[in-house]
């Protein structure tokens, strides 16, 4: 029997696929013949549970990838909410609320996690399939870096030693002197990491054009151009987004590199490795999204409270 209801329904689906020169009728010969969806079809369960291949037989190196894989899926989802700010049709506190919410809910859940690296993995099985991944490293996250370039003026990213000199350059010239590029140098001889120059060959492209795109974009500058009121209730949450991304995410990466990494200088320099105590620590790097909404003091003390001095 044909209800009032389902009769509404398949007139709209005919205007539907009509308005698109379709016809409605071959559609549903389609739904006769297909299968019903499934749970691990719809994830592509099967898919994600052979993303692994780790390159040694050492049990924890399968804990390393997968939490790796679940970061970069955590990334996706924030780069996804900040188009949602940057690019709505009518920015609003509301939609500011709403995405920022979600992405300081992402990193909380990412920041709480990282127990998974600092405590998670045998220190000895770590430090023996470490030196099978190099030069790969988690530096090397892409999206990262695309979520710091869409969250504030692109200078921002310059350590502010060097800012003064990039503050009118284009952007291009910018990127050149974004901070992390001093992040993955040889402490021995001052040179481009290979883990740098892999990172440069497939990002840069990338990392301008997305830069271009946000210029004028950003989450700062979408914060600027709100009314006063809405300001107002979105800077909690701002401060929030500025701290787990630049204080307490990389906080503890320092902390699971202290743990599994922590060696003489001069060990380190002898592995060709980056200079990860100088470059992780946030009291060291002082980026800061939204430099605006902090005191004075804030921004002299930055990070060095999280890290306990």
């Amino acid at each position: 029997m044909v209800t009032t209801e389902i009769a509404d329904k398949i007139k709209r689906l005919e205007e539907k696929y009509a308005a698109m020169g379709q016809n409605l009728s071959s559609y549903l010969d389609g739904l006769l013949y297909a299968d019903y969806l499934t749970y691990w079809d719809y994830i592509q369960l099967d898919v994600l549970l052979n993303l692994q291949h780790p390159r040694t037989p050492i049990p924890d190196e399968n804990i390393f990838i997968i939490y790796h894989q679940i970061t970069e899926l955590y990334f996706k989802l924030t780069l996804q909410a900040i188009e949602q700010i940057s690019f709505a049709p009518e920015r609003t506190a509301t939609v500011f609320t709403t995405q920022l919410k979600r992405i300081n809910n992402y990193f909380r859940n990412l920041i709480n996690s990282f127990e998974i690296m600092v405590d998670g993995m045998d220190k000895d099985q770590f430090l023996q399939f470490r030196m099978a991944l190099l030069p790969a490293s988690g530096f090397q996250s892409g999206q990262f870096r695309m979520i710091e370039i869409c969250s504030t003026r692109l200078s921002n990213l310059v350590y502010e030693p060097q800012r003064p000199a990039v503050e009118k350059a284009d952007l291009k010239t910018i990127l050149d002197s974004i901070y992390w590029r001093s992040g993955a140098t040889e402490l021995a001889t001052g040179k481009k990491t290979l883990t740098l120059q892999q990172f440069e060959k497939k990002y840069m492209g990338p990392f301008l054009q997305l830069a271009t795109r946000y210029e004028q974009s950003n989450i700062q500058a979408a914060y600027q151009q709100l009314p006063e009121a809405d300001k107002a209730i979105v800077v909690p949450l701002l401060k929030e987004y500025d701290l787990n991304i630049n204080v307490r995410w990389p906080l503890m990466h320092y902390k699971s590199a202290v743990r599994y990494l922590h060696k003489k200088p001069e060990d380190i320099a002898a592995t060709g490795g980056t200079n990860w105590q100088q470059f992780l620590p946030p009291k060291n790097k002082r980026i800061i999204f939204f430099p605006e909404l902090w005191t004075e003091d804030e921004l002299n003390n930055w990070g060095k409270l999280a890290m306990g001095e």
